[in-house]
């Protein structure tokens, strides 16, 4: 990753360079503001797994007043940096998502049909986007069969994140985000 210029902006440790550094990733202008829009991409850039609630609580604490919807570093740094600390926004570990996709299946076939999933992750608790559903499926199912063998599933996500590391990834315990932000989206659905 980058090294970029801090100048007014002093990380204390690693954990506020690694924010800074994947904030100022998303700072078009070089002036340490991104737009309002861009703070759930870095938060999951980050390894957190926000709601969408989540999101616009971290925007609220964070955009000035008078900025026309962009939020500076300067207050986004300290602010998440201290939900970090305190384990807000983390993944929840592939146990628990094993658990939630067992729940969905009460016969213990060790799969889910795709139109049963579907129907709960678009329509229970905080819903997919139709980019994240697609996003799933595309990963998550079984073409032959049409239905997610969701161990299968869980392993190819844990794979990919040993594979692939985020180099932001602040929850060094859990498998990164990727796909996995949106499962642990569903895994929050299912346990609400």
């Amino acid at each position: 990753m980058t090294d970029f210029e801090y100048s007014d902006i002093n990380p204390a440790n690693e954990l506020e360079k690694r924010i800074a550094d994947a904030f100022l990733i998303f700072d078009h202008h070089g002036n340490k503001t991104v737009d309002v829009r861009e703070i759930g991409t870095i938060l999951r850039f980050l390894g957190c797994v926000p709601t969408e609630a989540d999101v616009n609580e971290v925007i609220s604490a964070t955009e000035f007043e008078d900025s026309n919807g962009t939020v500076h570093l300067s207050k986004f740094l300290p602010y998440v940096s201290q939900l970090v600390a305190e384990h807000k926004m983390e993944p929840a570990p592939p146990e628990k998502l094993l658990k939630a996709f067992r729940v969905l299946d009460q016969e213990g076939k060790g799969f889910v049909d795709k139109e049963y999933m579907t129907k709960l992750i678009t329509e229970e608790g905080e819903p997919f986007t139709v980019e994240e559903l697609e996003e799933m499926m595309a990963v998550a199912v079984d073409m032959a069969t049409d239905k997610i063998a969701y161990e299968l599933y869980l392993n190819q996500l844990l794979v990919s994140s040993v594979s692939y590391p985020s180099y932001a990834n602040l929850y060094p315990t859990n498998p990164p985000p990727c796909f996995l932000a949106r499962t642990n989206r569903f895994h929050l659905c299912t346990f609400r």
